[in-house]
């Protein structure tokens, strides 16, 4: 019979198979709150632009570009304007988009569920008139009774502002006749003189407006009542174009030019989610933070310029900057660590009470191993007590094989040095039940069996 005792320092086994419930429990926490406690940020969002060749549309490509660096895809959902990329907003069909100044008010923001991320760039009211040959230029804008302007088109920002504009000088509504046509070939019909002029928002950077600047026979208006403008309609800035702006070499434009500028925001709904906020201020302040015709280096973006209230994640931005983690770690990292947050201090409470149960758990998968046994000397008695007279000595010489057997199993387990007692003392009572089934066969005497450790 084997005699060999497996024993172990420590038993590596034992301890995962006592440390999984509390393992499962913490994973299970971290992925619940993974997917619950603050979703992720999804992968793609949509950004309502603008018109062909506007400065929506270009602005819109180098936002793409921008977060595309990140892994996030920015699908652009071109527009007729400001006005229609605001009633987008509303019904869900974009996630953010540009929106000029005036467009709205704090009220009806708040209502719709809309937050802005901060003003980006002046957009002047540029209104571009043909020069008639033998005529004084335009000076003011009661000047154009009669004439035949492209205001933009339905959902533009212009047509909405450029009305507001001819009330103030008391134009009324018809004395003017009015096209709605896209940029574009507004100015194709402004070039081939079949209107008088045409109405842009926009920022100068906007091709059709570099192109205009510099086309002979085409002059800007000058708004030389510009600060009265900006007295009246609060949503507006007095800006100066300067002289030989658009080329110093050839000295266009010849002389300073007063005009009058909403701003462009970027407006979002509110269930966009915070790390694209910060993601989209983050964009923004490379794309527009440098000084340009009209604003000086650091302007913009801005929580100031809108009267849509700002978002608190883009508010905080514009006070501290970006958040902490993300400027040390890519984006998708930071953003995780700053949801997991709510995790960590879930864990640190959970963990404590967890880990106290470990150590009786392991303790208790140790000591079944031995106490395992116990029951099947139980049986062993059982049948040895109960054999019946006529098969007595038959029974006991079974219980005598039984034990041996269950002697050698025992004998096979692999238990830790520091549990080594309770097996040691298993293997005495083994040897006490078999001296007492050998005494009943009368292989023993009385004195070997009190000689027996119990």
């Amino acid at each position: 019979m084997s005699k060999i005792i497996k024993f172990t320092q420590f038993s590596i086994r034992d301890l995962i198979v006592a440390s999984a419930p509390t393992v499962l429990a913490i994973v299970g926490v971290c992925l619940l709150a993974y997917w619950l406690v603050d979703p992720a940020p999804p992968r793609t969002v949509r950004l309502g632009t603008g018109q062909e060749n506007s400065a929506y549309e270009d602005f819109g490509k180098k936002y793409a570009a921008a977060l595309a660096r990140h892994g996030v895809k920015v699908t652009l959902v071109p527009s007729a304007g400001s006005s229609e990329n605001l009633r987008n907003l509303k019904e869900g069909k974009v996630d953010i988009a540009f929106v000029q100044s005036g467009s709205t008010n704090e009220e009806a923001a708040e209502r719709e569920g809309l937050s802005s991320l901060g003003s980006l760039f002046v957009e002047p009211l540029w209104l571009f008139l043909r020069e008639e040959k033998g005529k004084p230029p335009i000076t003011q804008l009661t000047q154009l009774r009669g004439k035949k302007i492209n205001y933009g088109p339905k959902g533009a920002g212009s047509p909405r502002l450029f009305r507001q504009i001819l009330e103030l000088n008391g134009v009324e509504k018809g004395e003017v006749e009015r096209f709605s046509l896209a940029n574009t070939p507004a100015t194709v019909e402004l070039l081939e003189g079949r209107i008088d002029g045409l109405v842009f928002t926009s920022a100068p950077e906007a091709p059709l407006i570099q192109m205009l600047l510099q086309t002979p026979g085409i002059r800007l208006f000058d708004f030389n009542q510009a600060e009265a403008y900006s007295r009246k309609l609060p949503f507006l800035t007095h800006v100066v174009l300067p002289q030989g702006i658009v080329d110093l070499g050839r000295n266009l434009p010849a002389e300073d030019y007063n005009l009058i500028a909403p701003t462009a925001t970027l407006v979002a709904r509110e269930d966009l989610h915070s790390a694209l906020v910060d993601l989209f201020v983050q964009a923004a302040a490379g794309i527009h933070g440098g000084a340009g015709w009209f604003q000086q280096q650091g302007q913009f973006p801005s929580a100031k310029y809108s009267e849509i209230p700002v978002d608190p994640e883009a508010a905080k931005f514009y006070k501290s900057g970006p958040p902490f983690l993300q400027r040390y770690m890519t984006f998708w990292l930071a953003n995780f660590f700053d949801r997991m947050w709510v995790l960590v201090v879930a864990l640190g409470a959970l963990i404590l009470p967890l880990s106290k149960v470990i150590p009786p758990l392991y303790v208790w998968r140790i000591r079944s191993r031995v106490y395992r046994w116990y029951g099947q000397l139980r049986a062993v008695e059982q049948k040895v007590e109960e054999a019946p007279e006529a098969t007595r000595m038959q029974v006991y010489e079974e219980q005598l094989q039984r034990l041996n057997e269950i002697e050698e199993l025992v004998n096979q387990v692999s238990i830790p040095l520091s549990f080594a007692d309770g097996l040691y003392g298993l293997r005495s009572h083994i040897q006490f039940v078999r001296k007492r089934i050998q005494f009943l066969m009368g292989e023993a005497t009385p004195a070997a069996l009190d000689s027996v450790p119990v």
